[in-house]
């Protein structure tokens, strides 16, 4: 499945998300693979962020996501950084931008 979801970083904490994003921890990208994602790609414009993720289960990715300790580390740094943050709670698995079209 393919899931598309929209954040926002906060104007003055540009470069330090796109500094992070440099260096996702292995432990954590390993973590997301494990959940079930094969693909997670994030495009900016300004401040608007822009994720397309591509999964077996949305849900399951994000419960078994939500508690693990390098993901909850990740995402305190990310609230730093952020106005509107990925929701890993298990209402986010709703939060998915809806399709206008498709080719």
């Amino acid at each position: 499945m393919r899931i598309a979801l929209h954040t926002k970083v906060r104007a003055d904490r540009i470069a330090q998300y796109e500094a992070a994003h440099r260096e996702v921890p292995a432990e954590l990208t390993r973590a997301i693979r494990t959940a079930g994602a094969t693909s997670w790609t994030i495009w900016r414009s300004g401040t608007e962020l822009f994720h397309v993720i591509e999964c077996e289960d949305y849900a399951r990715l994000l419960a078994e996501l939500e508690e693990l300790p390098v993901n909850v580390a990740w995402q305190a740094r990310m609230d730093e950084l952020l106005d509107v943050a990925h929701d890993y709670s298990s209402g986010g698995a709703e939060a998915g931008l809806p399709v206008a079209w498709e080719l």
